[in-house]
């Protein structure tokens, strides 16, 4: 069956196709599609057609092409948030209904660097605590986490095991989260962080990089949150002023 039916470029009818035959089963997740030859045979498209669909779809990660081997259809992400909404981990994999859990790496009480005093605007003489771990949903690895707190900041009942930094922060030290200033960063394979999570090495991480603050807007948290890209997806509504 053909897509000619409608005016529309070609490529973009290619794309809607290949998106329904997802949706419908006709192709699932981390499947490989045909060959670029039988598929623009089946589709009744040049290559070159076809081959500008593919692109755009690998753009919108629906696709993941592995050069050498083949085209798959990429896993749908299993958690999704809007950015403008300011959610703990923690809340993000409950709300997916899985069960959240955390790996512990390390920990260690360090001097601040320059950019902690900037960021916290404490004195050089400050202990900034740092915490290395994992946040797993139904056992997997998911997220990647580097926590950065003041040292006085934290109550004496604070242990390693804990979920979720945001409730620690509320319920034990008083201090409640009210906003985050966010910055996003897409990157690739890590060396490090990409085998932890378990990651083949296409598949790329996203980098939140969260100061947040307390209602008195007061720093009392830095995270460098690396996701999974085909775990995650973000999304932010933006009004015309």
């Amino acid at each position: 069956m053909t897509i000619k039916t409608d005016n529309r470029h070609l490529y973009l009818q290619v794309i809607d196709r290949i998106k329904e035959d997802i949706e419908n089963g006709t192709y699932v997740e981390k499947e490989k599609l045909p060959s670029e030859f039988e598929l623009s045979k089946k589709l009744g498209v040049s290559r070159a057609t076809l081959r500008e669909a593919l692109r755009i779809l690998e753009e919108e990660n629906v696709i993941i092409r592995r050069h050498g081997v083949g085209t798959f259809i990429n896993s749908k992400p299993l958690f999704t948030s809007g950015i403008e909404q300011l959610n703990s981990v923690t809340q993000m994999i409950e709300q997916a209904n899985m069960q959240p859990g955390t790996i512990f790496l390390s920990s260690q009480v360090n001097s601040p660097s320059e950019d902690d005093v900037k960021r916290f605007k404490c004195r050089a003489s400050d202990d900034i605590f740092l915490l290395e771990r994992v946040r797993t949903a139904n056992g997997k690895p998911v997220v990647y986490c580097l926590d950065k707190i003041p040292r006085h900041i934290l109550p004496a009942s604070f242990v390693h095991e804990q979920e979720s930094l945001f409730e620690l922060l509320d319920e034990e030290a008083g201090r409640y989260i009210s906003y985050a200033v966010t910055h996003i960063e897409p990157i690739g394979y890590h060396e490090k962080i990409s085998p932890i999570l378990e990651c083949d090495p296409e598949t790329a991480l996203l980098c939140l990089k969260q100061m947040h603050f307390d209602e008195n807007d007061q720093p009392v948290l830095y995270s460098l949150n690396y996701f999974r890209a085909d775990q995650f997806s973000f999304h932010v509504v933006r009004k015309r002023l």
